[in-house]
């Protein structure tokens, strides 16, 4: 024995990792349990040695009831204090430090009656998925895809909650584009919802066209529906095309469009204003020669900024885009703007057509606008008149909207830039793939009624994931996204230059 009696290095060291297996034995023995004082809530522990809870899952609690755990985290209590033997002449005291895992969830079914110590376990796909069975939408379900704590649980949104508006985000390959178009296809598939589609980066023009390979059963529906998917572009080859007459335009519109002012620019605007009855492409050019001074200073400032040379303007031909949103047997309008020459055309086509939705909303008509990029349609600070009135329409349908049957569906990857306005007024929530803590926190701020614990998992989320909330859901939901069947528009920009020289 060394001397002073004191053990050996190697001793010490085995005293050491038998006093690590008692407290793993004791920490291995924590049983799974959970308590309720209102048979809505409960509150859990479990054994951190393979724990298999997940934030966002689903566990049985007790028989019969059946949870969602909503936050997870690592816990440690005091355990008792222990003695370690270093030899004859000495020894060392520990207090032991147990880990364990605890948490909150909510009860999903039950008899609503206050539980305690009721033994928790992992709910099983089968059980999940009967209870959604029982649990489901009365109304129309849009199967879009599976749970992903659940695998193999198909999961559908209620239709009846889109009569709430919607908002959906995702950063740049969260899988955004895909998702809404599939949320689209199924809201063409199962109700008769009307729906219009602010389109500015050509992402949806192909909503009316089947996919290869396409679901036999969905597809072959699809292709009855299609049909009533009508896309309007610009350009020559457009076999119907996004055309727009400035007389259309509201008071407003057309003022912010020639950067009038009706007190500042008077007689310009009058002369504006006398004019319209007769509008024609060449009529501003014809005031020139009729109106004197004024006519002359009016069509100096339309060629200055461009307007006349604009291909959106429909040159006396007949047809509409503004006719085609209150058309009934359009089923769905896709409105391209990204095939506008420019970013000032995209802003009147955008503005033009909130404006005349609601101008038309006594109607009450149901339909859906989706608003795509919708930084850049109703942004927290409009840039230019045009953008700013199209702010103000979205406001005001957030606002007002819903009593007239008029619902939002505004998608973007850059929430902080969507005017606070319209974001607020939105129930539901669609939230893919985020990295930005900022802007997970600005969205936990404004979807309040989202747990905070399950919006952070939007930072681990892979292409196609989400996180779903609100009225459209049955329950806060990680789904994955289903296949598609129409064909995707748009396209990525060619990364073969990365590939290097032949």
């Amino acid at each position: 024995m060394p001397r002073g009696g004191v053990s050996s290095s190697g001793e010490v060291g085995a005293r050491v990792e038998e006093f690590r297996a008692l407290r793993r034995e004791l920490e291995q023995a924590v049983v799974s349990l959970a308590t309720s004082v209102d048979g809505r809530r409960f509150a859990f522990q479990a054994s951190l040695h393979e724990l298999a809870l997940q934030a966002g899952g689903y566990v049985v609690l007790g028989d019969d009831r059946l949870g969602q755990v909503i936050t997870l985290e690592a816990a440690s209590q005091e355990g008792p204090d222990l003695a370690v033997s270093l030899g004859e002449a000495s020894e060392a005291r520990n207090r032991m430090l147990l880990r364990y895992a605890r948490g909150e969830g909510v009860v999903l079914e039950g008899d609503g009656s206050p539980f305690h110590d009721a033994p928790v376990r992992p709910a099983s796909p089968a059980e999940v998925g009967a209870w959604l069975g029982r649990a489901g939408p009365r109304r129309a379900s849009l199967e879009i895809g599976q749970l992903v704590l659940a695998p193999g649980v198909s999961y559908g949104l209620d239709a009846g909650g889109f009569d709430r508006h919607t908002f959906l985000c995702g950063q740049s390959g969260s899988g955004k584009t895909y998702s809404l178009g599939l949320v689209l296809e199924r809201l063409l598939l199962e109700t008769e919802l009307r729906i219009i589609v602010l389109d500015p980066n050509s992402d949806y023009v192909r909503l009316g066209r089947v996919r290869d390979g396409a679901d036999l059963g969905h597809g072959a529906r699809y292709a009855e529906v299609a049909r009533g998917v009508a896309v309007r572009r610009a350009g020559a080859e457009a076999e119907t095309p996004l055309r727009l007459a400035f007389p259309e335009l509201d008071q407003e519109a057309q003022a912010a469009l020639l950067r009038l002012d009706p007190i500042a620019d008077r007689d310009e605007y009058a002369v504006l204003t006398a004019a319209l009855a007769e509008w024609r492409p060449s009529a501003l050019v014809e005031l020139a020669s009729s109106a004197g001074a004024d006519g002359k200073r009016l069509v100096r400032r339309a060629e200055n900024l461009g307007v006349l040379r604009w291909g959106v303007w429909s040159r006396g031909e007949p047809g509409s885009i503004l006719e085609e949103t209150t058309d009934a047997n359009v089923r769905c309008l896709v409105v391209d703007l990204g095939s506008l020459g420019t970013r000032e055309e995209q802003a009147l086509v955008a503005e033009a057509v909130l404006a005349r939705l609601w101008e038309r909303r006594t109607e009450r008509a149901p339909v859906l606008v989706v608003v795509d990029e919708a930084h850049n349609v109703c942004p927290q600070e409009p840039d230019d008149a045009l953008t700013a009135l199209a702010t103000e329409h979205a406001v005001r349908i957030a606002g007002e909207g819903r009593k007239f049957g008029l619902y939002l569906l505004v998608s973007t990857q850059r929430p902080q830039k969507v005017h606070e306005n319209v974001l607020s007024q939105c129930d539901n929530l669609i939230l893919m793939r985020m990295n930005s803590t900022a802007d997970l926190g600005f969205i936990g701020d404004v979807f309040s009624f989202v747990p905070q614990s399950l919006l952070g998992r939007a930072t681990t989320f892979r292409q196609g994931e989400s996180l779903i909330a609100g009225k459209i859901s049955s329950h806060p939901a990680l789904v994955r996204f289903g296949a598609r069947v129409s064909e995707e528009g748009g396209g990525d920009v060619p990364a073969d230059w990365a590939a290097g020289r032949a």
